[in-house]
């Protein structure tokens, strides 16, 4: 990439993050692709490594040196591809119902602007996360996340399937509530 579109870029470190996003995606998602993902699957990786990224202490000593943060990357996008395959062997199938499956945190485009804005976006929601209750932020990661059913996840907690139900819709709630704040 040129040094004029570095110069570009906002100072700092989320100038440095977006410099990587442009410069790397492609390459990273080449590397999901070989994990196995298929294309939307790929960029799914790469977006998570970049959030991962973002938030990891040693990441901020990285600015300015590309060549350790595209290993960084590369390890990070590896593990998420892997990560990914490896759910999706063992999730059932998941149905949500359109409306619970739209997000208000998606943003359209996948320029470097839009990418560290979903990245916040993750963070403010794992914030939000840890405003719920435990057997909460299970039954959100178990249900939504991993996709277990309704049933599997009243069994491995020890209570009903309606209460799981309603622990869901609560949380949720909470969720939203907390998001658009």
């Amino acid at each position: 990439m040129s040094g004029q579109v570095k110069e570009k870029m906002p100072p700092g470190f989320l100038g440095w993050l977006s410099y990587l996003v442009v410069t790397h995606r492609s390459r990273l998602a080449s590397i999901a692709r070989a994990q196995g993902l298929d294309r939307e699957d790929a960029l799914d990786a790469v977006q998570e490594a970049f959030e991962t990224f973002m938030v990891l202490p040693q990441a901020r000593e990285l600015v300015e040196s590309e060549e350790d943060s595209a290993k960084l990357l590369s390890v990070i996008v590896k593990n998420e591809a892997r990560n990914q395959r490896r759910k999706s062997k063992r999730r059932s199938v998941f149905h949500v119902e359109a409306e619970e499956s739209e997000t208000f945190l998606h943003v359209a485009d996948d320029s470097p602007e839009s990418l560290i804005l979903e990245a916040e976006n993750h963070i403010a929601l794992l914030g939000c996360m840890k405003k719920l209750k435990e057997i909460q932020q299970q039954v959100i990661r178990m249900r939504m996340l991993e996709g277990n059913g309704g049933a599997e996840v009243a069994r491995e907690l020890g209570v009903n399937e309606g209460h799981v139900a309603t622990m869901l819709n609560r949380a949720k709630a909470v969720l939203k509530a907390c998001l658009l704040e």
